[in-house]
């Protein structure tokens, strides 16, 4: 590992990242609307006129064109650039703070599976935390298919299948069964959804059992935070524009006689629309996600600080 000039390395997983951030922009805008991530190929999604490949480099495309597109100069959403650099930035962090901390013996083969492995974790929810966020809505491509590759790569991280296995389990058990079965049963519909218990799954899953309390613990102090802010700043807090179309739609169903419809309504805890201050559902799983991220690359660190003996 030690025979790979530094520079190269950095250098190299950036741009990996930088290029696969760029296909997350796919993913983020097509999975929520169920289109093919595959095909057709990049696109104006406001004149869909394919995209040159020298006006899809990431990040500098975005500052070349100036925010605009070249086809027909609709202004590009800065998410574009910020996704494309994040994965970069995850890129970094995975060789920096998981790769690099590996032992001095470690084969070249081996820290390429650990990086690939966590790479595809961290790609998978970043993704899911844009989609959470503009939907409401996380798809079990990541969750269900982050536990799976969670199990699969257990050893990977020292971590025995078992624990894996149980991880993934008590992950889901802690979020479902108070915020799913219990509330459901003192207010009539469920006050999480079962995205969020996936992910506590996934969590768990990848790092063990004791982590699904950490990550949620730090993703509800996290989101409690954030709502704060945003109740000083604006006052009240805005269903992303996505959920309000989307339950439109099933009101508009269920009054035609869908009884499909009707029992979404009354299922999701989306189905009905919030009255009264602090009664608007917000995103957890981006605070979960970043929980499960800083776990990831200052897990022993935090805990170290949250528990001296540990």
């Amino acid at each position: 590992m030690n025979e790979i000039p530094l520079w190269f390395s950095r250098t190299s997983v950036i741009s990996f990242g930088l290029l696969w951030g760029s296909f997350l922009n796919v993913v983020i805008h097509r999975v929520p609307r169920e289109l093919s991530v595959v095909r057709p190929g990049s696109h104006c999604p406001e004149c869909e006129k394919p995209i040159a490949a020298y006006d899809n480099v990431p990040v500098l495309s975005y500052l070349v064109l100036r925010g605009r597109a070249r086809c027909c100069g609709a202004k590009i959403s800065p998410r574009y650039p910020l996704v494309e650099a994040l994965a970069g930035a995850l890129s970094l962090a995975i060789f920096e703070l998981v790769v690099r901390t590996l032992p001095a013996d470690t084969s070249l083969l081996h820290a390429s599976a650990v990086y690939l492995v966590d790479l595809t974790l961290c790609l998978g929810l970043l993704a899911a935390a844009f989609i959470d966020a503009e939907y409401m809505y996380l798809p079990d491509a990541v969750t269900l298919g982050g536990t799976a590759l969670a199990f699969v790569s257990a050893p990977l991280h020292g971590l025995p299948y078992l624990s894996s296995g149980i991880g993934a389990v008590s992950g889901f058990l802690l979020a479902w069964l108070p915020f799913t079965v219990l509330y459901k049963l003192v207010r009539g519909r469920s006050g999480m959804g079962l995205g969020d218990a996936k992910l506590l799954a996934l969590a768990g899953a990848w790092f063990g059992p004791p982590t699904t309390l950490f990550v949620l613990f730090v993703g509800a102090i996290q989101a409690s935070l954030w709502a704060g802010v945003v109740y000083l700043v604006r006052g009240k807090i805005e269903e992303p524009e996505a959920v309000k179309q989307d339950r439109e739609e099933l009101m508009r169903a269920a009054q035609d006689g869908d009884e499909e419809a009707k029992k979404l309504l009354d299922e999701d805890p989306l189905g009905k629309e919030p009255e009264g201050i602090g009664q608007s559902p917000i995103a957890f799983g981006p605070f979960l996600i970043l929980g499960i991220l800083e776990y990831l690359f200052l897990g022993d660190i935090l805990l170290a600080w949250i528990s001296p003996e540990y």
